[in-house]
């Protein structure tokens, strides 16, 4: 029987009621306010002071959405077929080179479901490479972006000149509204933060990636008319099971859409994102005018923030008017794409609607062509002198 999981409303009330309640450090101790955190293993989300300890300890994080070349999606990355340790490796080294320290990457339900243990193993694998380079992923669990009809195994074919044709949701059409299914994708958010709960080698866990996504001209008349009805109260399970694992990681989930300016005028989701997140993410794809407008609404938290996605060079959204910005109010940043691929996001979003023959003159996405070459030189020397490399 396909049902709600939980009572959406009686989870709204308890969104909105959502306070900081992390235990706080004791001044007189030498240890750091992370040290205490760390003994202490809470499930509460963490405090201000928590995490403003936390992302003191990091270096200024500049990094991007990474999938290596040959795959169109999380799942081709994963799977152990088509799992590609050594690309992976050398397109880091591209990143590296530039100054990156980070990368946010995507998992996927489905993944884990099909091989546990190898997936878990492959993360390891993934991990180790990225500490080699002096990295740290920032894992995104969950996804409603795309393609909500999802099948593990081999993966189809990009379309060709057309913006992440084969970019897949998790959990599916299927599996978000079957409840039965619900304690399949319990087991895995719990078996994969687990396994790293510990791990220093991980930067965080973004819980969901744009939870209400209707996916716009690409799949909207295929997607659950009421997806937010579902992906809300599962959103909040998700923040609840990864937290049960005692991760001394920071959870986040980003608000990427609408008015933030306050709480009187945003969404239930959008709270119940920012009132679960220990550190504050958002995306943002405008003018870099529009970037620093967000920032200051979203200061009011008093927590750190990162912006997990940006630059769309079309949209004003580039590297030359974002970054210094960041910089200066030392905001994390990850751009959207890494290196030209199979995910074609060279291409604008604009081609599910409008036909492409040869690639865009501006390219709306990533940083090197296959081969390692800087699409822009100037961008990668900017990004080498921001981050001191």
């Amino acid at each position: 029987m396909k049902k709600h999981y939980l009572n959406i409303l009686a989870i709204c009330g308890l969104l909105l009621g959502a306070m900081s309640c992390g235990p706080k450090g004791n001044s007189d101790e030498k240890a750091s306010q992370v040290a205490v955190k760390k003994e202490e293993k809470t499930s509460e989300r963490w405090s201000k002071e928590q995490a403003k300890a936390w992302y003191a300890e990091q270096d200024w994080l500049v990094g991007a959405n990474f999938n290596p070349s040959n795959s169109i999606n999380q799942l081709e990355m994963w799977q152990e077929a088509t799992f590609s340790p050594e690309l992976i490796d050398k397109e880091l080294g591209w990143a590296e080179e530039i100054g990156m320290n980070t990368m946010r990457v995507y998992l996927h339900d489905l993944a884990y479901e099909q091989d546990p243990e190898g997936f878990l193993n492959r993360m390891d694998t993934m991990l180790g490479i990225m500490d080699q380079h002096g990295m740290k992923p920032l894992f995104v669990i969950f996804d409603s972006c795309w393609d909500p009809f999802v099948e593990a195994g081999e993966q189809r074919a990009p379309k060709p000149h057309v913006h992440n044709s084969g970019w897949v949701q998790s959990p599916g059409y299927t599996a978000l509204e079957d409840s039965t299914q619900y304690p399949r994708l319990e087991k895995y958010v719990k078996a994969v933060v687990s396994r790293f709960a510990n791990d220093p080698r991980v930067l965080g866990w973004d819980i969901w990636n744009e939870p209400d996504n209707d996916t716009g001209v690409s799949y909207r008349d295929k997607e659950h008319p009421n997806k937010v009805d579902y992906v809300l109260p599962l959103m909040v399970e998700a923040f609840g099971w990864a937290r049960s694992q005692h991760p001394i990681q920071p959870l986040t989930s980003g608000v990427w859409l609408g008015d933030w300016s306050s709480e009187d005028v945003m969404s239930p989701i959008q709270l119940a994102q920012i009132n679960n997140s220990d550190i504050i993410s958002f995306h943002n794809y405008d003018s870099p005018e529009e970037f620093q407008k967000r920032i200051d609404w979203l200061k009011r938290y008093d927590r750190p923030m990162i912006c997990t996605e940006y630059m769309a060079r079309p949209n004003g959204s580039t590297f030359e008017g974002f970054l210094p910005i960041a910089k200066a109010e030392n905001i994390g940043m990850f751009n959207w794409g890494l290196v030209d691929g199979k995910t074609q996001t060279k291409y604008p979003w604009d081609s599910w609607e409008k036909q492409y023959t040869d690639e865009p003159e501006l390219w709306f996405h990533e940083v090197f062509h296959t081969d390692g070459t800087p699409y822009k030189k100037s961008e990668t020397d900017l990004i080498k002198s921001l981050t001191g490399r």
